[in-house]
């Protein structure tokens, strides 16, 4: 009996080592989480020059914000995703070039294309984080009275440009 109490904790450990290493094998990858938190009031210094701030959105409608850099690989697998964002909600897509330079980012969009209405900075990633950034991409709906709405981890997929394209327009 006293043998068999010994075990139970290494079982119950590899049990949960177990669990642990199918979750980091089998990641559910596009997940995405509903969320209701106020866009970060910060303003961000804008490319061409300016500031601007997302919450509120600008011009009072629904907006989505998507953080990128030249250097992310999966930033460039989604570009065209977000080009059919843009093409399909002109004016309601935003970027922030997170920890970048001007120059890199500039490039960036002039090789791929520039969906966006507008792009902003964010040299330190401080911007990021307020926003609650785990890694770029990624893409947040915010609403016209700035709350966060959705927030896309990692690079878009159909199911979640589907989503962000309901929320722009008002579904």
């Amino acid at each position: 009996m006293k043998r068999g109490l010994v075990a139970l904790p290494i079982i119950v450990l590899l049990a949960f080592g177990a669990l642990a290493l199918v979750q980091l094998l089998r990641p559910q990858k596009g997940d995405f989480e509903r969320v209701s938190r106020a866009a970060p009031i910060v303003s961000f210094d804008r490319m061409g020059g300016g500031r601007l701030s997302f919450s509120p959105p600008p011009e009072g409608q629904a907006i989505a914000v998507n953080l990128f850099a030249s250097w992310c690989g999966p930033c460039e697998a989604e570009h065209d995703k977000l080009k059919a964002i843009a093409a399909r909600h002109p004016d309601r897509l935003y970027g922030v070039l997170y920890k970048d330079t001007p120059e890199n980012g500039a490039a960036f969009l002039d090789r791929l294309g520039n969906p966006y209405r507008d792009v902003v900075l964010d040299p330190d990633g401080s911007g990021g984080l307020d926003f609650g950034l785990t890694g770029v991409p990624e893409t947040f709906v915010v609403s016209a009275d700035g709350n966060i709405l959705l927030h896309v981890r990692g690079e878009l997929d159909d199911r979640s440009v589907s989503a962000i394209n309901d929320l722009l327009a008002g579904r």
